[in-house]
């Protein structure tokens, strides 16, 4: 059985959920989350502040199956610019420090040529076990 993760507020995605909770342990499928805020438009442009908005995205998903950030088992990221991000690790790591703690889940980081969203500056998705 499988339950379509919606955060009440949230627009309604279109050809996508934004996460699926498996039962039976449950495993937890984040669909790819960028730095759009509840109505799904992206209002800042510097990659630790769409950091920390795709992060906290990612948690609302993953709170509406009972879960924390500490039930992270994987992060994919997705960045337009490896540089970019290399600048940017002192605000990431603020805001990773912030809403993760020191609890580190297997991670990639993946440098592709664009995303869907134009003003996305990355994209990350994840996986989650909530037991």
């Amino acid at each position: 059985m499988m339950t379509i993760l919606q955060p009440p507020s949230w627009a309604r995605p279109k050809g996508f959920s934004h996460g699926i909770a498996a039962q039976g342990g449950t495993t937890v499928y984040i669909a790819g989350q960028v730095a759009s805020n509840e109505k799904g438009v992206i209002e800042t442009k510097g990659f630790g502040a769409q950091f920390r908005q795709a992060l906290k995205n990612i948690l609302a998903v993953l709170a509406e199956a009972g879960g924390n950030p500490e039930h992270l088992v994987r992060l994919t990221w997705y960045v337009i610019d490896k540089e970019e991000y290399f600048g940017a690790m002192r605000e990431v790591g603020a805001a990773y420090r912030e809403l993760m703690g020191k609890h580190y889940p297997v991670m990639a980081v993946v440098q592709v040529t664009g995303l869907v969203d134009p003003d996305a500056r990355l994209e990350i998705e994840a996986t989650a076990v909530v037991p």
